[in-house]
């Protein structure tokens, strides 16, 4: 199975008072990486908002391991660990240039209409593309 898997350096803007990567950064690289699995599975976003669905991210959870600093370089990762018939859970690990964990988060995502404002279900088809990232949740590191 596959996983997404992209690099971004740490830019000053990222930084809090304490000198590391501030936590918000953490989802904003997520948000980067869902938005990378959805191009990936043919589901760009700028497609299904036309189509009337898009994505509504319902849970969070991160445990960070080590602090990123200016000038890093963070490796993320993701992955699916789940797939329902409207949500799934997102799986990330985040690396420093040196491949040490950083971070682990999770994230359960639903699709939902734009106009009802109740689930999406996605189609067998698109099942079929999401599961090529589907990857047992026990690789978590």
């Amino acid at each position: 199975m596959a996983t997404i898997k992209f690099e971004i350096p740490v830019y000053t803007f990222d930084i809090d008072f304490n000198g590391h990567v501030s936590n918000i950064v953490y989802i904003q690289w997520m948000e980067i990486g869902r938005l990378k699995l959805l191009e990936a599975v043919g589901l760009p976003i700028s497609k299904i908002v036309e189509d009337g669905f898009g994505p509504l991210l319902v849970e969070t959870s991160i445990s960070y391991k080590k602090p990123l600093f200016l000038s890093n370089v963070a490796t993320i990762e993701l992955w699916l660990s789940e797939i329902g018939k409207a949500s799934a859970w997102i799986e990330f690990q985040i690396l420093n240039e040196k491949g040490e964990l950083a971070a682990m988060a999770s994230q359960r995502g639903l699709f939902i209409n734009y106009k009802s404002g109740k689930p999406h279900r996605i189609t067998s088809e698109d099942r079929a593309r999401f599961e090529l990232y589907l990857i047992d949740n026990s690789l978590n590191v």
